[in-house]
């Protein structure tokens, strides 16, 4: 009996970890999904912001765990241009997590896919290396949509994260002040090994992409191959 446990025990700890990649994969998949979706929709991130953006940020299907006053947690992946500059082609994903109070942006507990653009240099190095709260440590704004969007606007300037939300179908730029976002280091570990840190993995470009990110960043070089923010 005592031989039996022992080799149940075995087989947990060698099909566990790859229970728990597949996982991650699958959530990448599902990120690049999103992203093709929502970029293959003219009116919805205006393309010069996208081009201006650091990094990306894509979190499918957050959900709501509380009705009216609650909490609501995702967990999603972030790219970036690779350097030091973010001149170069977008990196491996990293793995993020959404945390924060309830948004009013679910009805009946309807799943909603979050895409967050991260403008600038000093956005990016505070979420790889920290546990951030939007419209707190980082300016945060909801993106403007459409072709003809007012990019240029204060808000939009100001701010180091313009987010985006889709749910049932609708499309909108949302607020999320008052959650938080930080590396997913569990995930990371998971899917690259240990020691891997998010900035390794989209920064030093230590890391290369897994198989389950070539949607992602295949149509984000495609969509925006170059950086044309103002350095």
């Amino acid at each position: 009996m005592k031989s039996i446990f022992s080799l149940i025990a075995m087989v947990a700890l060698f099909c566990l970890p790859a229970y728990a990649q597949k996982d991650e994969n699958n959530r990448i998949r599902n990120a690049g999904k999103v992203m093709v979706e929502i970029l293959n929709v003219p009116d919805d991130i205006p393309a010069d912001l996208l081009n201006k953006a650091e990094c990306v940020i894509v979190l499918p299907s957050v959900m709501k765990f509380a009705i009216g006053f609650g909490g609501s947690y995702g967990r999603g992946v972030m790219t970036c241009r690779s350097g030091n500059d973010f001149s170069g082609p977008w990196s491996a994903p990293s793995m993020m997590a959404l945390e924060g109070g309830s948004f009013g942006f679910q009805l009946g507990g309807q799943a909603t896919d979050f895409v967050l653009l991260v403008m600038n240099k000093r956005g990016a190095d505070s979420i790889l290396t920290s546990k951030v709260k939007l419209g707190g440590d980082m300016a945060a704004a909801a993106g403007p949509k459409g072709r003809s969007a007012a990019a240029s606007t204060d808000v939009t300037m100001r701010a180091e994260i313009l987010s985006y939300s889709r749910s049932r179908g609708l499309f909108a730029g949302i607020s999320l002040e008052g959650s938080t976002l930080r590396p997913d280091n569990d995930g990371n570990e998971r899917l690259y090994g240990k020691g891997i840190t998010a900035k390794d993995v989209v920064i030093n470009s230590a890391i290369h992409a897994p198989a389950s990110a070539k949607l992602l960043v295949s149509t984000l070089n495609r969509k925006s191959p170059s950086n044309r923010s103002d350095k």
